[in-house]
């Protein structure tokens, strides 16, 4: 039986608001790296940030507190969504990333 320091826990977000061009993403990969959870985050193109965090349930729901009620300073969060926190066996991630997309076609074209 894994010990509760040993637990694993994710869950997914969403963030809505004045949450692109403010420097969530780099704050959230930094508060996410010191404090050793892993996963990604990603701006959308429906103006959200969405991501995945991975870690002990202590952890994730210290980044789930912070992406609901601070991100980054210039940030304004109207709304956070969160997938329910479950437990999962071993990690999907080697570390915390932000990841970036391809614009859409009808974007480029434009």
């Amino acid at each position: 039986m894994m010990q509760p320091a040993d637990q694993i826990f994710a869950c997914g977000f969403e963030l809505f608001g004045r949450v692109q061009g403010v420097c969530l993403r780099k704050q959230t990969r930094d508060l996410a790296t010191m404090n050793q959870v892993r996963g990604w985050v990603m701006n959308t193109d429906e103006g959200t940030v969405k991501g995945q965090l991975e870690g002990t349930l202590p952890k994730v729901n210290e980044l789930k507190f912070w992406l609901l009620n601070f991100g980054s300073p210039r940030s304004i969060i109207e709304r956070a969504e969160f997938t329910p926190t479950k437990e999962i066996t071993s990690h999907n991630f080697s570390r915390f990333s932000i990841r970036y997309h391809n614009v859409s076609a009808t974007k480029k074209a434009i």
